[in-house]
């Protein structure tokens, strides 16, 4: 279930099968029936449509977030990241099927999974109401190059993706929500805001299966998380950092400070 996600290009049909999946998913738990999780080798990059085009990030044009089109073009990249994201959920489920893992942890990235490509086509739909479309402007390139460096590092997945990148998004989610606010764009402010709030859920995901993996094997979580980001993550993080929706989600502040600019 989680290949055909992976290797399906386009956006909307990628979606409605993430959807499906995760539908039958916890109609079989609940029934008592859950689907076995099985191993899989899903491929090394999703399938993608043929646009939009992937650019080098600093050949993506920059454009002024207070014009119609600048509006549209962050709308653009949050498409994309949330594209990416389906598929970086579904990815770490087939990628890593062969370390055992308690049932929740499928539970949390199916779910995952399935917010995400509600959140995809929620932006979609704004930025069509807008006159236009994902795949209308280029986009990042290097959105996957964290799940190819963590492939073979179920540790390094976690703290890379939902502990890092995930958590980048809280962090500047309600800047953008503001954007759209002053600008009176109200179908972005909510479709962003359900963003916001769902997010939270994400990156608590990543930090529970992380201190978990850790405790299995008598780590020191900090100490690895540190040790990984520096491994797997190009670049310091930045602040400022949403402290608030971080602690919500189980990132204290010793974890990403010591990291910073």
């Amino acid at each position: 279930m989680a290949v055909e996600v992976l290797t399906t290009a386009d956006g909307r049909e990628k979606t409605a099968l993430s959807h499906e999946h995760a539908a039958a998913w916890f109609a079989a738990r609940k029934a008592g029936t859950p689907i076995p999780v099985g191993t899989a080798t899903p491929p090394l990059r999703p399938a993608r449509p043929e646009k939009p085009e992937l650019l080098d990030p600093r050949d993506v044009p920059r454009r002024r977030p207070g014009s119609p089109a600048g509006r549209i073009a962050i709308l653009h990249a949050v498409a994309h990241i949330e594209l990416n994201a389906v598929d970086l959920h579904w990815d770490i489920i087939a990628r890593f099927g062969h370390v055992p893992m308690p049932p929740g942890f499928y539970d949390d990235w199916v779910k995952s999974a399935d917010e995400e490509s509600k959140h995809f086509n929620l932006i979609c739909d704004c930025l069509e109401a807008m006159g236009s479309h994902y795949g209308a402007l280029p986009a990042h390139a290097g959105m996957w190059r964290a799940a190819e460096d963590t492939r073979d590092d179920i540790l390094g997945r976690l703290a890379v993706v939902p502990m890092v990148l995930e958590a980048r998004g809280l962090d500047v989610t309600p800047g953008m929500i503001d954007i759209f606010e002053k600008a009176g764009e109200d179908g972005a402010v909510a479709a962003l805001r359900t963003i916001y709030a769902e997010e939270v859920g994400h990156v608590a995901y990543g930090s529970k299966w992380f201190h978990f993996l850790c405790g299995r094997d008598n780590l020191d979580p900090k100490d690895v998380f540190h040790d990984l980001v520096r491994t797997y993550f190009h670049g310091a993080l930045k602040p400022p950092f949403n402290e608030e929706k971080r602690a919500e989600a189980g990132l204290p502040p010793d974890f990403y400070w010591p990291l910073a600019d």
